[in-house]
């Protein structure tokens, strides 16, 4: 008998688990620590309660939306998701059409396979591009000028990584070690998955670092990566800092990895045009708050002077809408969108956000509204 056609989040992840290597999976499946915060995430968001509402017009109901002066179908953006070529055969080129088709952003990762240029060849419209501060300020002014030369107008600058967090399963998996030990690890797991093997590694063609390459041409394999992130993550960034990059970058800044609302007001004097409340995913400080649970406060402590977007344990149309209730203008996804490309590719990633669309729709006409402008408070029940 078929299996049944996959429509939610968990439906892909089951899928993308059965496909990718175990060290693959495990590496964007997981989270720091015990994994607390990665599961308050998403239970958090399953708290806010919504109010149904009936007898109101709701035949015209519209789910676009303006995020950082760009036309979107619907108010989400496609998170940046470092290694993303490697859990789909040139990775970012099929998400960049697939959220081209269904008018969202998409954003590159500094730690991308594909490049800037082959990710602007396979575009139809401006991608955003995530930036990692490194040591090196020579490499970081090189990417800004190759990203804005590729038509990027949106930096989204990741400012809670002064260190990578402790990923157990990471080391577990021989993912984050070096040595024989782990090598053997990752050789055994990827002999378990020859379908990933023959599209990823073979037809995929070589497994390097796009936008990178350049500048670290010993990375050949992921150990040596490593190693090079391992070395230039710089631990002694501070706001001031910010100076210096907006001085670099002529377009729109956006800080990813904002979880406190004196930090959130320090973005605003910083003049950054939008923020993302963001705990990495519960991939850097295990224990930390959930999003959905400080979103409100940091919605508070800047008003309308900066857009605020969202990110941690999203998983529906239905969350998106509650990211709305709770102040928000706009919501980044990651983990959802990357196992539906694992699972399926680029068709699967389409269908996974038509499916995002119309639970947003739906959402939106059960509780009596038919804009994204008129979502707030008055959708939710008080806790």
């Amino acid at each position: 008998m078929p299996r049944a056609l996959p429509v939610t989040a968990d439906d892909y992840r089951a899928l993308a688990r059965r496909r990718l290597p175990r060290f693959l999976f495990d590496y964007i499946d997981g989270g720091a620590g015990a994994e607390q915060t990665l599961a308050a995430n998403a239970a958090a968001w399953s708290r806010v309660q919504l109010r149904q509402r009936v007898l109101v017009d709701v035949a015209g109901v519209d789910t676009s939306t303006a995020l950082l002066g760009e036309t979107c179908t619907l108010p989400l953006v496609l998170a940046p998701i470092g290694l993303a070529g490697m859990m789909a055969r040139r990775g970012e080129t099929r998400a960049v059409r697939a959220a081209n088709a269904a008018g969202v952003p998409f954003t590159l990762s500094t730690v991308g396979l594909c490049g800037l240029d082959e990710v602007a060849a396979a575009a139809s419209a401006p991608f955003w591009f995530q930036l990692y501060w490194l040591r090196d300020r020579g490499i970081v002014q090189a990417l800004l000028e190759r990203a804005h030369a590729a038509g990027c107008k949106t930096l989204v600058f990741t400012v809670d990584l002064p260190l990578a967090g402790m990923r157990l399963r990471d080391l577990r998996n021989g993912m984050a070690g070096t040595g024989l030990r782990p090598r053997l690890l990752k050789a055994a797991q990827l002999l378990a998955r020859p379908g990933w093997l023959w599209d990823v590694a073979v037809r995929g063609g070589p497994l390097r670092l796009g936008s990178l390459e350049t500048h670290v041409p010993t990375a050949r394999d992921l150990d040596a990566f490593r190693r090079f992130i391992d070395a230039q993550f710089d631990p002694t960034v501070t706001w001031a800092d910010l100076a210096w990059l907006r001085q670099r970058w002529p377009g729109r800044i956006v800080l990813k990895g904002i979880l406190d609302a004196d930090d959130a007001r320090s973005a605003v004097a910083a003049g950054v045009d939008a923020l993302v409340v963001s705990n990495h995913g519960g991939r850097q400080l295990d224990g930390a708050v959930a999003t959905a649970a400080r979103l409100p406060a940091i919605v508070a402590a800047v008003g309308d002077r900066t857009t605020v977007l969202v990110d941690g344990g999203v998983r529906s149309g239905v969350d998106v809408f509650r990211a709305l209730a709770l102040g928000a203008r706009g919501v980044m996804i990651g983990r959802p969108w990357i196992f539906a490309l694992a699972a399926g590719g680029e068709r699967a990633l389409t269908s996974m956000l038509a499916c995002w669309q119309r639970e947003l729709a739906t959402t939106m006409a059960l509780t009596g509204v038919t804009r994204i402008a008129d979502i707030g408070a008055q959708q939710i029940d008080p806790p």
